[in-house]
């Protein structure tokens, strides 16, 4: 079972990136799934997070209206984190992870019980 991330780079602000997370060997269609970040020295921060169909998605503020969560349940979920208006302090190696349940409202990272790898994210000023 693996949640593999991709999409990432370097960018200068104001640009746009499109992270993906593709999982496999199990399908994740019934798990919530979401977006974290860590930057250098700082504790892994909640993005955003898609419940199990897609209808329930949230963004932690700073990226509200700049950030677009999205998710195929198809054969192999796959989970898009569109990023635009990108700012420096977007920086960050972002995860993505999935929860054991459809539904969660819970943003702490102990929530979430499968992670993928990460992938960097650099907005350069």
């Amino acid at each position: 079972v693996q949640l593999q991330a991709s999409g990432g780079g370097l960018v200068q602000t104001g640009g746009s990136l499109r992270l993906s997370c593709a999982a496999s060997g199990r399908t994740f269609s019934s798990n919530m799934m979401a977006w974290f970040r860590q930057a250098p020295g700082k504790e892994r921060d909640f993005v955003a997070a898609i419940s199990s169909s897609g209808g329930v998605i949230y963004y932690t503020d700073s990226v509200k209206g700049r950030f677009t969560n999205s998710r195929e349940n198809s054969k192999n979920t796959i989970m898009y984190l569109q990023m635009d208006s990108l700012k420096p302090e977007d920086t960050a190696v972002y995860y993505c992870a999935a929860s054991f349940r459809p539904i969660a409202t819970s943003r702490h990272p102990a929530e979430y019980n499968y992670w993928g790898q990460g992938t960097q994210v650099t907005v350069s000023s």
